[in-house]
């Protein structure tokens, strides 16, 4: 198809929660870009350590802080951030984390093959710490045969790679989202970076890498990769325990949507044997309360 703007107006949004300096700084980086913002939107999650005043502070007319009134989560975040974008007329979201600090040049190279407003696009994140990429970015072959990578140096030299399943760094031009529907907020956090893109591509659109684009984001300290029954299970070792029921939780409500009964119990199963072996069984009671959330569909914050 041919292109639906030469300029598309593009608006970065991220959520943050009492991590002031973290949230500054990726302010800072966006300004920085060299194919400037049109908007940057954040969502302050009813923060108290004046995250909220010191992005303000930044004197940058492109800014805007949306005072949600509580702590919404990463996912209830995004999703105010995001439909407040499109209200005000952008035509793509580019959604970030706060400590996803893309490169001065990130938003320059997305937007330098023609603009397109039925495709999803991204950058590589790259731990900085590492070299390799913060997750295992999954692509696709030219017949559809998904494949795993870890490093830049795997990736096919093309100015777009078939990819899916990326939340960080996706750019949702509106056309996506009015398809896909938006963000769902009550996964809180730990599930719609899952969520999301699975139901982006169930509405039909295809996802791009763009390998020219890079942002730093940090990686987790200690994940761990499992198999399961011909599936990949990633798991970071001693994770809190309130991120740890998020992640069942959400996961096994997702699979029970995405595969039905026996897909979320395979799923509940893959996940307590994969917490056993990796943090101990004395985590199987928190792994059992949280599938039970999940199987249940009670979602939201926890206590909430």
């Amino acid at each position: 198809m041919t292109p639906s703007s030469p300029t598309p107006r593009v608006a970065a949004v991220f959520a943050c929660y009492n991590r002031r300096e973290t949230a500054v700084e990726c302010a800072r980086r966006l300004r920085a870009q060299t194919r400037p913002l049109d908007r940057l939107i954040v969502a302050d999650n009813a923060s108290t350590d004046g995250s909220a005043e010191a992005l303000k502070a930044l004197g940058w007319d492109a800014l805007e802080v949306l005072d949600i009134g509580d702590n919404l989560g990463n996912a209830g975040g995004v999703l105010a951030a995001m439909e407040h974008a499109y209200a005000e007329g952008m035509d793509a979201v580019w959604i970030l984390d706060d400590d996803s600090w893309p490169r001065p040049d990130a938003l320059e190279e997305m937007l330098r093959t023609p603009w397109r407003d039925d495709v999803v696009i991204h950058p590589l994140q790259e731990d900085p710490k590492t070299g390799r990429f913060t997750w295992p970015l999954q692509i696709l072959a030219h017949d559809g045969t998904p494949s795993l990578i870890y490093t830049r140096d795997e990736m096919p030299a093309q100015p777009l790679v078939r990819s899916r399943g990326v939340w960080t760094g996706a750019m949702v031009p509106k056309k996506v989202r009015d398809g896909a529907g938006p963000v769902l907020g009550e996964l809180f956090i730990r599930g719609e970076d899952e969520e999301y893109p699975w139901r982006i591509e169930k509405a039909g659109y295809a996802t791009y890498a763009v390998p020219a684009a890079v942002m730093d984001h940090p990686g987790p300290a200690d994940l761990v990769e499992w198999r399961f029954l011909g599936k990949r299970l990633f798991l970071e070792r001693g994770l809190a325990d309130w991120k740890l029921h998020y992640k069942v939780r959400n996961m096994v409500w997702l699979k029970r949507r995405q595969a039905g009964a026996a897909g979320a119990l395979a799923m509940a199963l893959a996940y307590a044997l994969c917490v056993a072996k990796v943090d101990g069984p004395k985590r199987l009671p928190l792994v059992w309360r949280a599938f039970l959330d999940g199987w249940q569909a009670r979602l939201g914050r926890l206590g909430g």
